[in-house]
């Protein structure tokens, strides 16, 4: 089964790029299709392989910050393809 994840990680503190830009360099590592943009990263491919590297990455992400937000969203198909038509 193929999925979209969309990312968006939140450190609450005042040197919140590191953390940020770690995660983003870990998933471009991971082979998985990503594309990012100012407000949030995408990951697309099959749901055991995104959420297993997801899951370690995301872990990772969260130690390294003392308090942080990261939201998830989950689209059951890869739309790594889309293009609006409108």
């Amino acid at each position: 089964m193929d999925i979209s994840v969309e990312l968006t990680f939140s450190p609450l503190q005042d040197d919140f790029e590191p953390p940020i830009i770690n995660l983003i360099t870990a998933l471009r590592n991971s082979g998985l299709h990503i594309k990012e943009n100012p407000l949030s990263t995408q990951v697309y491919g099959d749901y055991k392989t995104v959420m297993k590297v997801l899951n370690t990455e995301i872990e990772t992400a969260l130690e390294a910050v003392d308090h942080g937000v990261l939201y998830m969203k989950i689209v059951k198909s890869n739309r790594k393809d889309y293009e609006p038509d409108f």
